[in-house]
């Protein structure tokens, strides 16, 4: 019963991130963040293709061992609810709504950058090529 369980969260987790994926404002690697997390808990096989998928592997690999955000998820996440704010402030809800959810997307926008960024990230592929020379001489 409890494999069934984390199996439908990690079924219901990716349907989000594919539609996030597709969706402009809907958020897909949080989604998956959770998708691994509940794969973990009950769907190893799923765990591993989440993990090792070759676009938003890197990216779960670096939350689960360190808990880095990369800075343009940062940039893209932070602008889309930005506009999600002002969107609502044109809505017909209630002040105390659009207070309130303003309010939570700036708190979440103010813990979202002061997570860490992932270190390997920032190199360029020259940089990059540099820096592994510049290993190779130390051995």
């Amino acid at each position: 019963m409890r494999t069934l369980f984390w199996r439908s969260l990690v079924v219901i987790f990716i349907i989000l991130g594919f539609i996030g994926a597709l969706l402009p404002g809907m958020p897909t690697t949080v989604f998956l963040i959770l998708a691994a997390w509940a794969a973990s808990k009950g769907w190893p096989q799923m765990d591993n293709w989440l993990l090792n998928h070759p676009k938003y592997g890197p990216t779960l690999r670096a939350w689960r061992e360190n808990g880095t955000v990369p800075r343009k998820a940062k940039w893209v996440a932070s602008v889309m609810m930005l506009i999600s704010a002002v969107i609502m402030l044109f809505t017909a809800a209630p002040l105390a709504v659009k207070i309130f959810t303003d309010a939570a997307m700036l708190i979440v926008a103010a813990w979202l950058w002061m997570r860490p960024e992932p270190q390997g990230q920032a190199l360029s592929p020259d940089s990059e090529h540099a820096e592994k020379q510049k290993i190779g001489k130390e051995s």
